[in-house]
């Protein structure tokens, strides 16, 4: 039983409760990286504060221990701190508690592997988006911030040894996961569901927030779709573990095939599947396979019964 004065009933405090709690913690517990960093790294707070932080290649270490740190400090520890301040039990509040099935797991698995072209082919289009020549200082601003976005990928996925690969798996991939769904999906949906009172309103407009947060234009739209499949992953199978395994292999594909293309395994082409006419019979294929396991996922909902394993 929720104790909480800020229950469900209350969406419009959770979500104002949310914006101070996440911002607070993001500055408190940043502020700290940087000042554990510091000496570690051999850099000044300043330094470690400057965009142009990767304009070195041997401040990438320095860079990808701030975003492990930030990644905790902006997701996961709000995330846990507003489970409790809404109900008495945050593992519960945040849908932690339920082990789904194997045939969850698998549904899943096929989804987000299946999406991957179709996910890509959204990209590509979100890509040829101009934005018209009266907006052309929000244009340029679009342009240069994609620009230093993929400068930063580069430089921080630029590992040619399993090690680092390893290590940008945790970073880019596991923790992300872990931390943007536990705020996106597991406060910030319900939250919105409450509010709007309609299950698909509240993971749009949850899923809206989300891309948006991630401040690249030209992925938004394709980053969108991805969140709305989370949002309806964890309203059929009743348990985060679901949409975190889903945006786990979604990210660590992307890393594994950066690296393979890095070290000459696969072509540029490998991370494009989807993007281009070529593969446009497979990215159709995919998409019905894709839309079908949905609809068995949602199925299941309805018909099963969810057991903890």
């Amino acid at each position: 039983m929720e104790r909480s004065a800020f229950n469900d009933n209350y969406p419009l405090a959770q979500f104002g409760i949310t914006i101070i709690v996440a911002f607070c913690v993001a500055i408190i517990l940043t502020l700290l990286s940087m000042v554990i960093a510091s000496p570690i790294f051999g850099m000044s707070i300043k330094d470690l504060a400057s965009p142009d932080i990767l304009n070195q290649p041997q401040n990438v270490n320095a860079f990808k221990f701030l975003q492990l740190f930030q990644s905790i400090a902006l997701f996961v520890v709000p995330s846990f701190i507003l489970g409790k301040i809404f109900s008495d039990n945050s593992i519960r509040y945040l849908k932690l508690d339920i082990a789904p099935d194997k045939t969850r797991w698998a549904l899943a698995l096929i989804i987000i592997l299946t999406a991957i072209p179709v996910i890509n082919w959204i990209a590509e289009l979100n890509a040829l988006i101009k934005l018209p020549a009266f907006l052309s200082g929000i244009q340029q601003y679009i342009d240069s911030t994609s620009k230093a976005y993929q400068t930063a990928m580069d430089a921080f996925m630029n590992v040619s040894n399993l090690k680092g690969l390893a290590i940008n798996l945790f970073i880019v991939a596991l923790v992300p996961a872990i931390g943007e769904e536990l705020l996106f999906r597991g406060i910030l949906q319900r939250i919105f569901i409450n509010w709007t009172r309609n299950i698909h309103w509240g993971i749009i407009i949850a899923s809206f927030i989300f891309s948006a947060f991630h401040l690249e234009f030209y992925g938004f739209f394709s980053r969108w779709l991805l969140g709305i499949m989370f949002g309806y992953m964890l309203v059929w199978t009743r348990s985060l573990w679901i949409p975190i395994f889903a945006h786990f292999i979604n990210n660590a594909l992307a890393v594994i095939i950066y690296y393979l293309i890095h070290v000459k395994v696969l072509n540029e082409k490998a991370a494009e599947i989807g993007a281009n006419n070529e593969s446009m019979y497979y990215t159709i294929i995919c998409t019905i396979v894709s839309a079908y396991c949905m609809v068995v996922l949602y199925q299941k909902s309805r018909t099963s019964q969810f057991r903890q394993e």
